[in-house]
């Protein structure tokens, strides 16, 4: 019943690009394109998952990581194409937040419910740990940098907003090599247990 109820609603994709075309007000094609973004991020996340499954945990990490935040990317990059570079801040600080207290507290709730004690292993957690106290730091630079030195110009944030933002882009891509060398921690042995 579900998949024929996001099937159906593949039919506002034709829409959406015929409300662009036929100059459709930009709320409409607005609202339109957000009806036809949720099957198409459906049906990524189980071709995702699908692939996951035949690739091994490692590289199904890496595809997940990628293809779980391509909506995110996809907005990004027309905003940043059309200069609206603070709905981008914006919306990768809710996929962040979102998927740190939703997604991480929804994890925990529901394996809290259904097992008396969860096991997690010991080298995953730390480094998916390591990873996310990087990311908090690097997120709070630029913004700890303003209120120091209010005097400094936007050029200066700019640039140091850019620096910060390749760092974590070579972080992540060390994380996805470490997990990628090291599939054994995706194991649960040596576990931890709360």
């Amino acid at each position: 019943m579900t998949d024929k109820f996001f099937i159906g609603l593949l039919i506002f994709v034709p829409v959406t690009i015929a409300a662009h075309y036929a100059g459709a007000s930009p709320l409409w094609i607005f609202f339109v394109s957000a009806l036809a973004v949720v099957p198409l991020a459906k049906f990524i996340g189980e071709a995702t998952d699908e692939l996951a499954i035949h690739a091994g945990p490692a590289l199904g990490g890496l595809l997940s990581a990628t293809f779980g935040n391509a909506t995110e990317l996809i907005i990004g990059i027309f905003a940043i194409r059309a200069g609206l570079v603070e709905v981008v801040k914006a919306s990768i600080t809710g996929s962040i937040i979102g998927n740190l207290l939703l997604v991480l507290g929804a994890a925990m709730l529901a394996g809290g419910v259904r097992f008396k004690k969860q096991e997690f292993n010991r080298t995953a957690a730390m480094a998916s740990a390591s990873t996310l106290l990087l990311t908090i730091v690097a997120l709070a630079v630029p913004a700890i940098f303003l209120q120091t030195a209010p005097s400094a110009g936007f050029g200066i944030i700019e640039e140091l907003s850019v620096a910060v933002a390749a760092l974590m882009m070579v972080t992540y891509g060390a994380s996805l090599f470490f997990f990628a060398q090291n599939p054994q921690a995706f194991v649960h042995r040596e576990g931890w247990k709360i």
